[in-house]
């Protein structure tokens, strides 16, 4: 067959780092990072990565996700940016820049194509199991589900990748509105539009809407695919040209789809050089990488508890390391680690520095373990080998505090899904023994998803949750426990409390009513374990002088808000202030909170400093009952830390079906 010079193009799951190489540098998990609420470590993290991934010859990747993470028995939740949509727009965002660069049409030999997913609404399944129906309503699906992928299309996103499953019925590889008129048309984008793994495929053998492969094919195309993964067989190609003979799919469709995926490789730059050669890049796995991991696993270290300041550790005191998350690498690193599933972490990272070697590395020999509890690392990612918790008690006797280190193993995908939402019962026996020694307890998660940990919460002295935090994950904790960090990270997720209680921040009023008068107790309250936003640090910060400069606004101005933050301990800490704004009555219900913009300030002991907020009038729109955005007259809440103000929209505006 002769040659005609088209350059194939090659994508990966680089989902926090080059991902499948040896010894990879790899970042903190997408949850993790977004706990940073840190717009510019987020950037420098994808510049990284994409380097990395480029000088592995791989132009494309397929990141970042921008499901919302508000379904915590998903199994990808740790893909997520978190449950709002904001904060999952700024942060991919920032991403698809970091990936792609600054020109979208001339992407550089240090940056590689960005691929959205999973385009959309598949990350709050009904069932909490991957790859299961949604319900989702319209409203929220335009006003929540596509803001995202709206922000990272207009920072020159090139491609997006498919939800495997289907919202309200209707599989999205065979969804025509979704992914021609919202996200072609209705955002005018030329990118390119892939399926998932086999996905075509499951519109006949498992979604059954399709009676065979060919009729699958059909329909994916005239919904809008551009490009099939079809991994097992090239019937596909056959298929399609017979379509094509027979008019089922027109020309002009496979023409456009060409087009496209033609124009992501001019964009790339594969024409004139189809290689990219690791010589090439005499920065690849440097200094800079390095720093910038140990940085963004520092970063995202969450303090949720801390009783009677129990944190930092003296180095001084005898410490016993406890649990199956305390010695590995792997529930430290989670999935897309070296393999899909990162049950090859420990294999391929030697020399990687686990919570007990780190805090040996500081504590010596006054640093003690036993597991107490450890995982089948040879079986599901969920199941353990028979407890000895007797040796954790024994090792107990003669230390100072426990450092208990729960969480989970990696898994990724369907193979991570659960049937309970809790810890598992072993590692909840070590839990409740640690306690009983009547020595401190200072409980360190490792987990892609806020496992329920009510039943033993109250018997601990301290929580810091490290979620996925990468390589430099064990370094990052011990170095917030003994103090050399102040933690700063906040929750991009709601912890919830209990399995048949689970909410968003972002609920809506009736969900948290309290109790009602009547003929019986009406009692519409949801208990979580911690909020949205919520974090502590090893300072204390106090908000003050709340300013509304804007007190009335139309819907073309810019509202400006000033709050002064000032540290009020005896650390250096950085704190991330959260600007909430809530529409107090509306068309169609309003949630109770929603955050609307955010930064993060760095403060000496007794500094003050002003922080303040510009965001259009148009970001306090909602869509309304007609699908469309709509700003009503109306007042609004403002609140910033304690600190809460009214201010007032005195002209109401009808915006249309885009406005993000």
């Amino acid at each position: 067959m002769e040659a005609i010079g088209i350059p194939t193009v090659y994508g990966i799951d680089a989902m926090h780092g080059r991902t499948y190489t040896a010894e990879s540098s790899l970042f903190p998990q997408a949850v993790a990072m977004a706990a940073t609420f840190d717009r510019r470590l987020v950037r420098r993290g994808a510049e990284h990565a994409a380097c990395e991934v480029r000088a592995s010859n791989i132009p494309w990747t397929f990141a970042p996700v921008l499901d919302l993470g508000r379904e915590p028995r998903w199994s990808r939740m740790w893909e997520t940016l978190g449950e709002d949509c904001f904060l999952a727009s700024e942060l991919g965002r920032e991403l698809v820049l970091g990936f792609q660069g600054d020109d979208p049409n001339h992407i550089d030999s240090r940056h590689v194509a960005a691929c959205l997913k999973h385009y959309m609404g598949y990350s709050v399944p009904d069932s909490g199991k991957d790859r299961t129906p949604a319900s989702i309503s319209p409203l929220e699906l335009r006003e929540k589900h596509f803001a995202p992928y709206v922000a990272a299309i207009r920072a020159g996103a090139l491609s997006v990748m498919v939800n495997s499953a289907s919202v309200n019925g209707i599989p999205l590889h065979a969804h025509y509105e979704l992914l021609t008129e919202w996200l072609k048309e209705g955002l005018s984008w030329d990118g390119v539009v892939v399926t998932d793994w086999n996905d075509v495929n499951n519109l006949w053998q498992r979604e059954k809407i399709a009676h065979d492969r060919k009729e699958a094919i059909e329909m994916a195309i005239n919904a809008g695919i551009d490009m099939m993964m079809v991994p097992y067989e090239v019937e596909y190609c056959t298929l399609l040209s017979e379509l094509a003979e027979e008019g089922r799919v027109p020309m002009e469709r496979i023409d456009d789809a060409v087009a496209r995926v033609l124009r992501m490789k001019l964009r790339l730059g594969l024409f004139e050089k189809p290689d990219t050669l690791l010589e090439e890049y005499p920065e690849y796995d440097g200094s800079a990488i390095h720093d910038a991991i140990r940085e963004a696993a520092c970063e995202c270290m969450t303090l949720l508890k801390n009783r009677d300041g129990i944190l930092p550790l003296n180095k001084d005191a005898r410490i016993l390391v406890t649990g199956p998350n305390a010695d590995s690498m792997r529930p430290l690193c989670g999935g897309w680690s070296y393999s899909w599933q990162g049950e090859k972490v420990d294999e391929f990272l030697p020399g990687g520095v686990t919570i007990l070697k780190a805090m040996q590395a500081r504590g010596g020999a006054r640093v003690t373990y036993a597991a107490g509890v450890e995982y089948d690392m040879s079986g599901r990612y969920d199941e353990e080998l028979p407890p000895r918790i007797e040796e954790a008690v024994a090792a107990a006797a003669d230390v100072d505090c426990i450092v208990l280190c729960l969480g989970e193993n990696s898994y990724c995908e369907t193979p991570g899904n659960l049937d309970d939402l809790a810890l598992s019962a072993g590692q909840r026996e070590l839990a409740r023994a640690m306690v009983a020694t009547g020595k401190p307890v200072v409980l360190v998660l490792s987990e892609g998803r806020p496992r329920l940990i009510s039943e033993i919460e109250p018997g601990m002295s301290a929580v810091l949750q490290s979620y996925l935090p990468g390589n430099e994950g064990g370094n990052a904790v011990a170095a917030v426990l003994y103090g050399e960090v102040n933690p700063g990270g906040k929750l991009p997720y709601t912890y919830p409390r209990y399995s048949a209680a689970l909410t968003t921040y972002d609920h809506k009023h009736s969900e948290s009513v309290g109790q009602m008068e009547g003929v019986y107790d009406y009692d519409a309250q949801v208990s979580v374990q911690w909020p949205f936003g919520y974090g502590l640090s090893y300072t204390t910060f106090e908000y003050s002088d709340l300013k509304l400069e804007t007190p009335e606004f139309g819907p073309d101005d810019r509202i400006e808000i000033g709050v002064t933050v000032t540290n009020t301990g005896e650390r250096k800490g950085k704190e991330s202030v959260l600007l909430f704004i809530n529409d107090d009555v509306a068309g169609v219900i309003p949630d109770a909170k929603r955050l609307r913009d955010f930064t993060r300030v760095e403060l000496e002991p007794g500094e003050s400093r002003e922080v303040c907020f510009g965001i259009p009038a148009s970001r306090l729109a909602f869509v309304g009952r007609d699908g469309k955005w709509v700003l009503e007259k109306g007042t609004f809440t403002v609140q910033v830390g304690p600190l809460s103000g009214r201010i007032v929209c005195g002209e109401g505006r009808k915006y249309g079906f885009n406005i993000l």
